[in-house]
């Protein structure tokens, strides 16, 4: 537990305060609307999406491997009528079985995992075969004069952003990992710095064995 992973968490609903409001609060609602049945959130975080969550949810598994959010997360519980409970897992090795998910969501999450693509295979592994995975991620830009800067800048906003890699390719790798795209939507993250502004926005399905 690091002190600057402390003063991130401590600080985080403050600076994401702007950019929720102006893009990602309606995000979360449209795509957390349709979940139900089993559902798992990877790095739940301080726990954005909980006010989105509907009455269609047989048990909410938050995962949150980072001990100063998973508190501040655990707090807020209390507050929503939601079956949840947190555990505190990395998103690469859930411990959770096969197939045993209707729905996993991964917000603002895929820049930060040590491994994507075994962060990747686990969701697609957790799925049930008619499961979707739900995102909102913040990617490499399409625009070759922002993905330079995102390279550029790359090393400070990991240590700035306390693990964000604001120039992955996910989309890709979402693909990669044995997913079609039935939905996807691409957006502008405002009120928040140019490097992590190009958006992707939801739903993946499982259409093959993970590789």
């Amino acid at each position: 537990m690091s002190l600057w992973g402390r003063i991130f968490a401590a600080g985080y609903d403050t600076f994401m305060a702007r950019p929720e409001k102006a893009v990602l609060r309606r995000h979360r609602q449209a795509l957390l609307a349709r979940v139900r049945g089993r559902v798992l959130e990877i790095g739940g975080g301080t726990g954005a999406n909980l006010p989105f969550y509907g009455s269609g949810i047989e048990e909410l598994v938050i995962t949150e491997p980072e001990e100063p959010m998973a508190r501040r997360l655990e707090r807020k519980l209390g507050d929503y009528s939601l079956p949840t409970r947190v555990v505190r897992a990395p998103a690469e090795e859930l411990p959770f079985e096969d197939e045993s998910f209707d729905f996993v969501v991964s917000t603002l999450v895929l820049c930060t995992v040590d491994d994507p693509a075994r962060a990747l295979a686990e969701i697609h592994r957790l799925l049930k075969p008619d499961g979707q995975l739900l995102f909102v991620e913040h990617v490499r830009s399409d625009e070759p004069r922002l993905a330079r800067w995102q390279d550029r800048l790359h090393g400070l906003q990991v240590r700035v952003g306390h693990g964000c890699h604001c120039n992955r390719k996910t989309l890709e790798s979402i693909k990669a990992a044995g997913f079609s795209i039935p939905q996807l939507d691409h957006d502008k993250l405002r009120k928040a710095p140019p490097i992590v502004r190009p958006l992707i926005v939801g739903a993946a399905e499982r259409v093959s064995a993970a590789p």
